[in-house]
């Protein structure tokens, strides 16, 4: 693969999704796999046959789509279950991370991977790594405002990803995203910049 990949990641609440919108916005080709999990478990979704085969019709919503909260409650309850499901969709989601790379013909994509650092595969497609980072009571705040989930409820989903420490220790590439939005799109177009710099020129 010859174009030049960014991944970008963060814990849950960071900002990701903001980050990657605004590197859109200046015009990069924007690959997210969870995007892509979304489009593969919707109604007519590649994954949904498969899905339904292994799991049984219980496991969609009134519309053909993945119950994600169904399933959500199997995979925490069951690591079999996670794993099975896990054995659908991963390769589902390399493999049209893979595609939508291959198609891009920004000067440079930035791959949207939550686990990056957990998954050599993704890990290893990328050049550099950018992390988008905020304080873990920041984390709790923004995941309960936009999901409704207990408190409790997004600590599990915190203490089940790697910690914050961790993962400024391994990243290239840092943004705060403890302030507003404008400071974190001016981040994001200063980062923009050294992009196009230092990886779409091949340096």
């Amino acid at each position: 693969m010859s174009i030049k990949v960014v991944g970008l990641t963060g814990g849950i609440g960071s900002g990701k999704s903001a980050a990657a919108s605004h590197f859109a916005a200046l015009g990069v080709d924007v690959v997210d796999t969870d995007v892509i999990a979304h489009q593969l478990t919707a109604a007519g979704g590649e994954a949904i046959a498969p899905i339904v085969a292994a799991f049984g019709e219980h496991v969609l919503d009134g519309n053909g789509a993945m119950d994600r909260k169904c399933m959500r409650e199997l995979v925490f309850a069951n690591p079999a279950t996670r794993q099975r499901l896990e054995g659908i969709l991963h390769p589902l989601i390399m493999e049209q991370s893979l595609q939508q790379l291959a198609n891009s013909t920004a000067p440079y994509a930035v791959l949207v991977v939550p686990l990056l650092f957990e998954s050599p595969q993704y890990r290893a497609l990328v050049q550099r790594t950018l992390l988008v980072d905020c304080d873990e009571d920041l984390q709790l705040q923004r995941v309960q405002a936009r999901s409704g989930l207990t408190a409790e409820a997004v600590r599990a989903i915190m203490a089940a990803q790697m910690s914050r420490a961790q993962r400024l220790a391994l990243t290239d590439d840092v943004i705060d995203n403890g302030g507003t939005l404008a400071a974190l799109q001016l981040q994001v177009e200063a980062k923009h910049q050294y992009y196009l710099a230092n990886l779409a020129h091949g340096a």
